[in-house]
């Protein structure tokens, strides 16, 4: 039958998520923490064996065997050490571990001098570990009680971290959903992951989304790392990568790999683009992301918090992939300039402002999925915009040519006016 020990280990266990054993070390760093502190010193290395069934247990001091140094020598390694942290601190770089291979070291914690060993053990060698079996005289005190307590503490913690750490490794690139907690000073917002909590940057935040805190979201998990506070996660809303894992989550075409994503253009929270391939014949890529009655992409548009998203057909030719990049615009003729990598898209007039899009997003996304850069040309009025100019460019142009055409439909309107009032004049006689 379990002791009452045993049990509220157990207890601990099944509470934190932690194995047995890893409790178990906890406990006996506590025990080897508390009799240094009452019966001990900081120069033993403490290995203990505690039986949770019995509540015995044995101390060892753990100690490996060197040659003999003299004080002498010890104080001359001192002086070369610090003679070369001075020299690497001057050339502004680190001691190598060549450099100090050759300068005598004890560690009076680790290790024992082999004249001191043969005093306990007659017949040892160098490098052999020496357990010495320590005396425990009595019951510890209400000091050493307190260290073990922080000590289990400060152990348990630590299991928790790695156990979320390696947990959360296996999240890294994929799609979690979690809570809103708050707002930081720095703008950034810390999200609720259950265990821990995770960290989304301004930077990776949509600013038309709020966060309001409670709400529950879906975030992209960008990176998992261990700092010294513990796992430190960093999440995004805004990642190019984000649309990628959420149709593997929700198209198991694309999961399975049966149809594969060639690239992605994102304005976060505004559209992107996605172009999609596949090998196989009888299957439709544009028609398995879309969905029956468009099923599977309102599932995605809602997780990507309304962004619009066009689904592009992937092809090796160029021109075609550019045309079909620069919808919903139908776009005439595409022309290459292999050496600038610039395409110049020609559209009729009534495709021009759907070729560029709301300040130039439609031309840039497309763009920025295919690789080169697009100028897109009015068949019509010979207008044309790059998508490398800025949206403030664009804007600007947009209006002045608007401005033009204004002008132009006032003087038409004049021309009518004093065309219908000749008209009248005329009948008038």
């Amino acid at each position: 039958m379990a002791s009452e020990i045993a049990k509220s280990i157990q207890i601990i266990c099944d509470e934190k998520g932690l194995d047995y054993e890893i409790v178990m070390e906890a406990i006996q760093s506590a025990l080897g923490a508390a009799y240094k502190k009452d019966f001990g010193h900081k120069q033993q290395n403490i290995k203990v064996d505690f039986n949770a069934e019995t509540g015995d247990m044995r101390m060892w001091d753990v100690k490996t065997v060197v040659k003999d140094i003299t004080e002498e020598e010890l104080e001359q390694a001192q002086e070369d050490l610090v003679k070369l942290r001075e020299l690497a601190a001057e050339e502004k770089r680190e001691l190598t571990e060549e450099e100090v291979a050759s300068i005598p070291r004890f560690n009076p914690k680790m290790e024992m001098m082999i004249s001191a060993a043969k005093e306990i053990k007659k017949k040892v060698k160098l490098d052999e570990v020496l357990e010495v079996e320590l005396e425990i005289p009595g019951d510890f005190g209400r000091m050493a009680a307190q260290t073990a307590k922080q000590v289990i503490i400060q152990k348990l913690r630590e299991a928790e971290r790695i156990n979320v750490f390696e947990d959360f490794q296996e999240q890294e690139g994929k799609i979690v959903q979690a809570t809103v907690q708050r707002r930081d000073r720095q703008g950034n917002i810390i999200i609720d992951l259950g265990k821990i909590t995770g960290i989304l940057p301004q930077a990776e935040q949509i600013q038309r989304e709020f966060y309001r805190p409670g709400v529950r979201m879906k975030f992209y998990v960008m990176s998992v790392g261990m700092g010294n506070r513990g796992p430190e996660i960093v999440l995004s809303r805004a990642h190019q990568d984000m649309v990628r894992a959420v149709f593997e989550q929700e198209i198991p075409e694309i999961g399975n790999n049966e149809v594969e994503i060639k690239g992605i253009a994102r304005d976060p929270g505004n559209r992107s683009k996605v172009a999609v391939w596949t090998g196989d014949e009888s299957i439709d890529p544009i028609g398995s992301c879309i969905g029956q009655r468009g099923s599977r992409i309102t599932t995605i548009i809602d997780e990507l918090g309304g962004e619009k998203v066009d689904i592009i057909q992937y092809n090796d030719d160029v021109q075609e992939f550019i045309k079909e990049a620069l919808s919903p615009a139908k776009v005439s003729t595409v022309e290459l300039d292999e050496k600038e990598k610039v395409a110049i898209a020609k559209v009729a007039e009534d495709q021009f402002s759907l070729a560029i899009g709301k300040s130039g997003q439609n031309v840039r996304l497309a763009a920025s999925l295919t690789g080169w850069q697009i100028n897109v040309v009015d068949l019509g009025e010979g207008k044309e915009v790059s998508s490398e100019q800025s949206e403030d460019e664009v804007k600007e142009k947009s209006e002045v040519e608007t401005l033009e055409e204004v002008e132009e439909k006032k003087v038409d309107d004049v021309e009518e006016k004093k065309d219908a009032v000749e008209e009248k004049s005329e009948e008038k006689k």
